[in-house]
C-alpha cells in the first residue's frame, strides 16, 4: 500500500482521511495524563514503558486485521516474519 507523507509531521497520511486523528496526538495525551498522575515524582525508563505499552496492542491489532496471516502482518509492520514471530512469542500472542 502506498501512503503519502504529511510534510509537516513526517507521518504517513491515511488515504481518504478527512480529519486525521494522528497517533502522535493520542500518545501525547496519554503521556500528559501519565505525567499528571506522578504528582511531581520523577519518572524513569519512559521509553521502555511506552514501548511495552504500545507494542503488544500494535501487534495484536495488525495480526487481527490481517486475519492471522503472519506474512501479511509482518509486511504491513515492515518487519520480517521471523522478527514478528519473536515479538508475538514475547507478548504471548502466538
Amino acid at each position: 500500500m502506498n501512503y503519502s507523507m504529511d510534510a509537516a509531521s513526517k507521518v504517513p497520511a491515511r488515504p481518504g482521511a478527512q480529519t486525521p486523528h494522528r497517533l502522535a496526538e493520542h500518545v501525547r495525551a496519554a503521556l500528559d495524563d501519565y505525567f499528571g498522575t506522578l504528582n511531581g515524582e520523577d519518572a524513569g525508563d519512559i521509553y521502555a514503558l511506552v514501548m511495552a505499552e504500545v507494542e503488544r496492542p500494535l501487534l495484536a491489532c495488525v495480526l487481527e486485521r490481517c486475519g492471522g496471516n503472519q506474512t501479511r502482518a509482518a509486511s504491513l509492520l515492515g518487519l520480517n516474519r521471523a522478527t514478528l514471530r519473536k515479538k508475538l512469542r514475547a507478548h504471548d500472542l502466538l
